[in-house]
């Protein structure tokens, strides 16, 4: 994420969106999901980790989490998780080959401009060990807008997701629906796509 709009917004907001999120995510269903599924003591990335709530429950599971977000405020607050390798990176800096069991990107990639999706899946499908999973959620619409905040966000249909997810040569496994309020009070519908590498 390069845009310096939605850095900003998330760097004089990072307390109130770990508050925000913190008992929401440590029950969270899909993140469950995704622990069981990567191998016990397995290397694992929290693309766009924000406060560092997901990884800090893959290291309580045994997991070895790198936690990499673009907001410098967003990684102190991960790096305060015992266990969490916190590094401050943006999408464009996936690089490596075959380096995790799992990568998670919970509501991150959504800041991505559409035009740059295809480059992250692609950087994310190499940084995957064969058979590695990978899931992903975002909100569901059509084009980029800013929200009430001034952050900015890409929404996508169901199939247009899925469809780009192929391409990078992912099976796409299961698909899960749901509307959540976010830190701009709006409830918004999402999607989160569970795939192997």
């Amino acid at each position: 994420m390069s845009d310096a709009e939605t850095l900003r917004i998330y760097d004089t907001n990072a307390a109130d969106y770990a508050k925000k999120n913190q008992d929401e995510l440590s029950s969270n269903p899909r993140l469950l999901d995704f622990i069981t599924a990567c191998r016990p003591g397995g290397r694992v990335l929290d693309l766009g980790c924000g406060p560092g709530t997901s990884a800090a429950v893959m290291a309580k599971a045994g997991l070895k989490p790198d936690a990499t977000d673009a907001s410098t405020e967003m990684v102190a607050l991960a790096k305060a998780h015992a266990g969490v390798n916190a590094l401050q990176a943006s999408f464009e800096e996936i690089t490596g080959d075959d380096l995790y069991e799992g990568i998670w990107a919970s509501f991150s990639l959504l800041h991505a401009p559409r035009s740059a999706m295809p480059g992250h899946l692609a950087a994310i499908k190499r940084a995957l060990r064969p058979g590695g999973v990978f899931y992903i959620g975002l909100k569901m619409g059509k084009g980029e807008a800013r929200d009430a905040l001034g952050r900015l966000y890409t929404y996508y249909e169901e199939d247009e997701l899925k469809d780009l997810l192929k391409t990078a040569g992912f099976t796409v496994l299961d698909c899960t629906f749901g509307e959540s309020e976010g830190l701009d009070g709006v409830v918004a519908p999402w999607i989160s796509v569970a795939t192997h590498g």
